[in-house]
């Protein structure tokens, strides 16, 4: 995932600076909401800024700086209906609003209840740097007409702005203030904490896991203590967001705890070294030889988790180790670069996806080059309806590349990238950059990864259906040859495919256990594997 702040609009930012400074300064500040004080001190030009290059340089579609303005400044009507925005032509009469509502040196007229509030000569279309002091003068002066807009936080501003731009664009770009950004980040990439999760219990935070190899396992804590005290603070009736600020901190440091347990009579304090905490996104079960491995989501440790477990698997099966589950039902996704290193423990050599955008740093082509932990045995994927993103490149690897069969229904069809464009305000905004090609070149986006055993609306007889699928092998090879070669514009052909296989919420045993049965049954598993082979085959 890529952080971007944008540098485009450094040097210019003293300008900008001079702008606040002359907002402050002609404004009687002292009669006016704190918010707007606030909003000039966190100097909102620049945030602005870096939100409109980012965006303009790096969205998958073209788009102008003055379009991503225009909307952004209309999106603080979503906090005060009552604020609307119109153009008129400029009084010199150079130039003027054409037919395709291009603003051609027009102004900007920004009403309250139906009264101007002000009136601003637009910038030439492509001036970051003046655009987005345009967009602070005018929340500025809409903050002042609207008490609804200066009752709202300041975050709450910023969401309206870049919300507006960006809920025109598509579904999954977005912006994230900075708060719920910081816990995107802890998801992604680990965060300084001590390894445990706790739930509220009569007003304290009771521990009900401790995660492995973590400073709270090595000092000691169990599932049922109590904690009381965090660094000599009492924490009885703080919400768990407040407990998780206290737990949380940067890495190496050091936090005292008080804590009680059932089974001891007294409070015991202990010190424990914050450490880099990386969530585990997988679980894992062993039976008849078939290893089942659930992955929730893919944050920064999940390939090394999955890598890890397999090793401690085939080191315990031997050579009784029959195949490999690959639980991907309900995985939102996540990282790519995790799902491509868990693509790569399964295969040795090839592609495993492309990407395709407008910026350069947007196309890549991911090769496998590592080892087959599962050193050739059977693999199956288990898809549903909530299956998106990272899982579907997975899936879509496997399957493209004859390494796994695929059981469920067609997943979501998330087929883009997001990259991360982090703000000066610790802000960020989630734009989508990329689509995800297939290795065997196809786009998934509104389509999904379509199974070759497809389960949906059915609930038991795993047998049964495998039947029904080696009975219509020619009609499911066709399927899958077509899915493969429809177009990416084709929206109606791609609708009738997904309706095939619709696509659904699967929490049913059925699907593992057809996945065992085949696992168990290997002609009956090659003959599954070959309807991708084959239908791969067609298309080159």
């Amino acid at each position: 995932m890529i952080f971007f702040w944008s540098s485009l609009f450094i040097n210019s930012i003293k300008i900008s600076r001079l702008v606040f400074l002359f907002i402050v300064g002609c404004s009687p500040v002292q009669n006016q909401n704190n918010n707007i004080a606030i909003f000039k001190s966190y100097q909102a030009t620049e945030v602005f800024a870096a939100g409109y290059t980012g965006i303009s340089e790096k969205y998958i579609d073209d788009i102008s700086i003055e379009d991503i303005a225009i909307e952004g400044i209309r999106g603080l009507g979503t906090i005060d209906p009552d604020l609307t925005i119109s153009f008129s032509r400029a009084s010199n009469n150079l130039r003027a609003i054409n037919v395709n509502n291009k603003i051609l040196n027009s102004e900007i007229i920004l009403s309250f209840q139906g009264k101007e509030i002000i009136r601003k000569e637009t910038p030439p279309s492509d001036d970051i740097n003046k655009w987005s002091i345009l967009t602070t003068e005018i929340s500025v002066a809409a903050m002042r007409a609207s008490p609804e807009l200066r009752s709202a936080s300041l975050e709450s501003v910023y969401e309206a702005i870049f919300d507006g731009v960006l809920s025109n664009l598509d579904i999954f770009s977005r912006y994230f203030g900075a708060e719920e950004a910081l816990r995107n980040r802890n998801k992604r990439d680990g965060f300084g904490g001590i390894g445990i999760r706790f739930e509220e219990l009569n007003g304290l935070p009771v521990i009900v896991s401790v995660l492995k190899d973590t400073p709270a396992e090595m000092a000691g804590l169990l599932r049922g203590d109590s904690i009381t005290h965090i660094n000599g603070n009492g924490v009885k009736g703080l919400k768990k967001r407040e407990v998780l600020g206290l737990l949380h901190g940067p890495i190496h440091t050091q936090i005292e705890l008080t804590f009680i347990r059932p089974t001891i009579q007294k409070p015991r304090i202990i010190s424990v070294l914050r450490a880099h905490i990386f969530p585990d996104s997988i679980t894992q079960t062993i039976s008849n030889g078939i290893i089942e491995l659930t992955l929730k989501s893919f944050n920064q440790n999940t390939a090394r988790s999955l890598s890890q477990k397999l090793e401690d698997a085939r080191n315990l099966l031997g050579e009784n180790m029959k195949g490999i589950i690959l639980d991907l039902r309900g995985n939102p996704g996540g990282l790519l670069k995790q799902s491509v290193k868990v693509v790569d423990l399964l295969l040795t050599q090839g592609m495993i996806i492309s990407t395709q955008g407008r910026h350069s740093d947007s196309l890549n082509q991911y090769e496998a080059g590592g080892r087959d932990l599962a050193v050739g045995l059977p693999v199956a994927v288990l898809l549903d309806g909530k299956s998106a993103s990272a899982a579907e490149i997975v899936a879509a690897a496997l399957q493209d590349r004859s390494r796994a069969v695929i059981i469920g229904t067609t997943s979501f069809g998330k087929g883009s990238v997001q990259t991360v464009i982090r703000l000066p305000n610790n802000g960020e905004i989630q734009l989508t950059w990329s689509r995800l090609v297939t290795p065997s070149g196809y786009m998934f986006h509104g389509l999904g990864i379509r199974p070759e055993i497809c389960t949906s609306g059915l609930t038991n007889n795993s047998e049964k259906i495998i039947r029904q699928v080696i009975n219509k092998r020619e009609k499911i090879l066709k399927m899958l040859t077509n899915w493969r070669k429809v177009t990416l514009n084709d929206k109606l052909k791609r609708a009738k495919l997904r309706n095939t296989c619709p696509s659904e919420r699967r929490l049913e045993d059925l699907e593992s256990s057809i996945a065992k049965y085949l696992i168990t049954h290997p002609s009956i598993y090659q003959h599954a594997l070959e309807l991708s082979t084959d239908s791969n085959a067609a298309n080159y």
